[in-house]
């Protein structure tokens, strides 16, 4: 993969089909998948453009690419190089395919607001993933077994934190770093089978390989870069001309048809009549459109003095209750707190006298090191849990009040709450 990036210029030589097939490989690598030769073209070819749209890629001309792979070379090569830029692509396949041999977990304590990137992504999404019609069964049906998988996973998490609790504790004393204390899974494999110390020893010969070309790439990436801004300007290039060939076209078009057709100009009358009638029903239609709305706003300000005078005691509770959620949600936002954590952590085990001072790792070293106990990060997350419930609380209650609304509009329909 490294390699390819160093011979850059031959991605224009690259057929569409080869193209499909490595962005295939590359994501779903990013997205912790197994790559199988298997697959048919066009699932492979789904794949990549629900990715692309699930990280925000907002080029249509990708998406509208036949599923056979016989065209788009360069739509991929563009999309190809906004995944190097936007998600750091080949940062995340050096962090994906790292050899561990330490027990690590990955903790994240970030605020999981949707980014810029994935907002309105309907307007561009593939005409196979939100546009097709789909049973609600079957949506109850996936949600039901995407629940299970979850608890299977979480009850798999669990076991594994056991056996690592074991692992570390019948090790403990036993590492000839101090501040370690203990071994990890892979240390301890290779002390009961010492032979596989040559595996181990190939992934990392394989893991400096690609670290050594990921620098060789990053001494290049600038000459890649313009390069690919003159690959855009011939894009653009390209696209006006075919918008001003459109043109002639068309201004040639109607040429012929005002020196052939003996009837243009009746016909030119026929449109001003039409336009004229249009521009008459369009001013109905508005003053109609401004006598609904005046009688909708009186309706709706009767309707809000008939609560202010029935009601005002039950809005007047709710109100209540979402200010105080408001608050709840304000004083989590504000209060001061530490630098927010990301990324993968090794795993240390400290007895009761030493957990107040170490706990997570992130580095292994004879310095002084940043580290942060399981309980803190466990009391970051049930805060965060907290104001996504009652952030949940607050839109399924807006919700029930927009269904109620609608509720009340249709005759013969009553609505029973579960």
């Amino acid at each position: 993969m490294f390699c390819m990036l160093t011979l850059f210029p031959r991605f224009a030589l690259l057929q569409s089909l080869q193209f499909w097939r490595l962005l295939y490989s590359l994501l779903k690598q990013v997205h912790g998948g197994q790559c199988t030769e298997s697959d048919a073209t066009d699932t492979q070819i789904r794949f990549v453009k629900s990715a692309l749209w699930y990280h925000g890629y907002g080029r249509p001309e990708l998406y509208w690419l036949p599923s056979d792979g016989s065209a788009g070379s360069r739509e991929l090569l563009l999309a190809f190089s906004w995944l190097l830029h936007r998600i750091g692509l080949l940062e995340q396949l050096l962090a994906r395919n790292r050899v561990r041999t330490g027990d690590e977990t990955s903790v994240c304590t970030c605020e999981d607001d949707l980014p810029n990137s994935q907002k309105g992504r309907t307007e561009i999404a593939p005409e196979y993933s939100l546009e097709d019609k789909v049973d609600v069964r079957y949506l109850q049906w996936l949600n039901g077994r995407l629940r299970f998988q979850w608890r299977s996973l979480h009850a798999l998490h669990q076991e594994q934190c056991k056996l690592l609790h074991k692992i570390h504790l019948f090790t403990s004393g036993s590492h000839m770093d101090k501040i370690l204390g203990h071994f990890s899974v892979t240390e301890t494999d290779l002390i009961r089978r010492p032979e596989n110390y040559k595996q181990l020893l190939q992934f990392l010969e394989s893991e400096t390989i690609q670290l050594e070309a990921f620098l060789e790439w990053k001494q290049l990436e600038q000459v890649y870069w313009r390069w690919m801004e003159t690959v855009l300007d011939n894009m653009s290039e390209e696209g006006s001309m075919c918008k001003s060939q459109d043109a002639h076209t068309k201004k040639s078009t109607l040429s012929k048809v005002d020196s052939c057709c003996h009837w243009a100009g009746s016909l030119t009358g026929k449109i001003d009549r039409l336009s004229r009638d249009l521009m008459t029903v369009h001013d109905q239609l508005q003053e109609l459109v401004t006598h609904r709305k005046s009688a909708w706003y009186e309706k709706m300000k009767t309707r809000e003095e008939e609560l202010q005078k029935e009601e005002f005691c039950a809005a007047a509770r709710k109100i209540q209750e979402a200010v105080q959620l408001k608050l709840l949600d304000l004083t989590y936002r504000c209060a001061p707190r530490k630098k927010k954590m990301h990324g993968s952590c090794r795993l240390v085990f400290r007895s009761k006298h030493s957990a107040s001072k170490t706990g997570f790792g992130r580095s292994v070293s004879k310095e002084p090191i940043s580290t942060v106990s399981a309980t803190e990060v466990i009391r970051e997350l049930q805060m965060r849990k907290a104001s996504l419930e009652r952030e949940l609380k607050q839109l399924q209650e807006e919700c029930r009040q927009r269904m109620d609304e609608v509720a009340q509009g249709l005759d013969g329909v009553i609505c029973i709450s579960p």
